[in-house]
């Protein structure tokens, strides 16, 4: 579906969310106080603008989601949107002037209608959407892998009417394998009757690059054929980070390899923001944890409380991670990760290893801005030293703030990665979360992480 409609969909429902909020913001200040004061008629257009990318960044509207996880979405956004505008309130030294009974009542209100206009206005998009996906018929140029991959997509997830592939005329006969789903209507020879015969609208290529002069042959001979034409590079050898398609002054771009926090910069300021909140906010209420582990790692054995140790960070730069001190002080000439039965930590220091509370100095760390709640977790400088010529695309992973917690841990793969595959297994968890970073990806993975401090795995 083209991005016309898909832009249709967003703004017609945030116009119907906004409808909604101002409405009850309006309704609750007249019932109140019989007027509507200037303060809560800026604070109508604040909110309505300021949702416009949170709902946005938030996918809120997105037709991918199921009902739950949409109004999940929308939850998400709207939170973040009160706790914008009680942060502007409380930095003008305005939150005074209104009311807190009717803010509070808005605030619970307006989630609460909008949850219930989802549910209609989300099924009337899906079928927008379908009727519109399914408006075109298509085919596939190419066999294989990423044409039967494509295929898939085009159908079950775009809902296109994808009636067949297309094979190369030199194709071999391992390639021309058919199936119930996607039947091979013939050869790029025939392709001007299979268009003519199914009344194809648009053509998608999907063949690899090193087909270049067959790519561009056809695009030539189809030109006058009135069918729109998609190439769809194959790039399953290249270990692709955040990859994205840009206009660049009339020519296309396509990024191979890119860091979200410089492709998405307001996704990047909404996660430093809420890093930070969150960071400040658990250094408060964990005081009493934070000084209680602070003098148990004094008394446990001579030396300092907090173990610092170099690792690299954002891009590639070297950092100083804090932790609460658990072993022994030695000689750390020579990295290596804790094991079972370590004889280095002291009996405090593997509770605090086993709880993970060692690891609580480190919302220090994201108060600073030298890491996040969520991302990769940072090595030390001698491990990545050690994996970065083994792993195929291990420093990748360095494209984005290392994190307290991550994809790689909520998912089994924390403590001692004693072989390669291990490793390999984290770093393909961490290129995972980048290439599908977002703050909701964030907040699961925060959900989650206290699920796994009874890990085994942990030393």
């Amino acid at each position: 579906m083209t991005r016309a409609p898909i832009k249709f969909i967003f703004w017609g429902q945030w116009a119907v969310a906004t409808f909604i909020q101002v409405s009850l913001l309006l309704v609750l200040t007249l019932d109140k106080s019989g007027d509507v004061p200037s303060t809560y008629r800026v604070l109508a257009v604040l909110s309505s603008l300021l949702a416009i990318p949170l709902y946005a960044v938030y996918r809120a509207f997105s037709t991918r989601n199921g009902y739950l996880a949409g109004i999940a979405r929308l939850a998400a956004a709207w939170a973040t949107l009160a706790a914008i505008l009680v942060f502007i309130g409380f930095i003008t030294k305005t939150s005074e002037t209104y009311s807190r009974e009717v803010v509070l009542q808005w605030i619970v209100g307006g989630f609460l209608l909008q949850a219930i206009a989802f549910m209609p206005l989300h099924k009337v998009a899906r079928r927008v959407e379908t009727k519109l996906g399914s408006a075109s018929t298509c085919v596939v140029i190419g066999s294989g892998q990423l044409a039967y991959n494509l295929a898939s997509k085009l159908r079950y997830e775009r809902s296109e009417d994808m009636v067949g592939l297309v094979v190369l005329d030199d194709a071999q006969d391992d390639e021309l394998e058919e199936t119930s789903y996607f039947p091979t209507l013939g050869y790029v020879s025939q392709l001007r009757d299979i268009i003519r015969t199914n009344q194809v609208a648009r053509v998608y290529i999907a063949l690899p690059a090193r087909e270049t002069d067959q790519i561009e042959g056809l695009y030539v001979d189809l030109l006058d054929a009135s069918v729109d034409v998609v190439w769809v590079p194959d790039f399953a050898n290249l270990k692709l980070l955040n990859h994205s398609i840009h206009n660049l002054g009339g020519m296309p771009a396509i990024h191979l390899n890119e860091s979200p926090l410089t492709a998405y910069p307001g996704s990047a300021l909404m996660k430093s923001f809420m890093d930070k909140s969150l960071a400040l906010l658990g250094i408060i209420l964990l005081s009493p944890v934070l000084l209680a582990c602070a003098i148990a790692v004094k008394h446990s054995s001579p030396g300092p409380i907090l173990f610092r140790q170099e690792r690299h960070g954002w891009n590639g730069n070297i950092i100083e991670v804090l932790k609460f001190r658990s072993m022994k002080v030695h000689n750390d000439a020579q990295v290596k990760q804790a094991q079972k039965q370590d004889p280095r930590v002291t009996p405090i220091g593997r509770f605090l290893r086993r709880s993970s509370l060692d690891e609580l100095p480190q919302l220090f760390n994201v108060l600073k801005g030298d890491m996040s709640l969520v991302g990769p977790r940072p090595h030390a400088v001698a491990h990545n030293d050690y994996y970065s010529d083994k792993i195929l695309a291990y420093m990748a992973r360095h494209r984005i703030k290392p994190g307290i917690t991550g994809l790689a841990q909520i998912s089994g793969y924390r403590g001692e990665t004693e072989t390669l595959d291990k490793m390999q297994k984290r770093v393909e968890l961490d290129l995972e979360y980048i290439n599908h970073w977002s703050l909701w990806l964030d907040i699961k993975i925060l959900i989650k992480t206290p699920l796994t401090l009874l890990s085994k795995n942990i030393y």
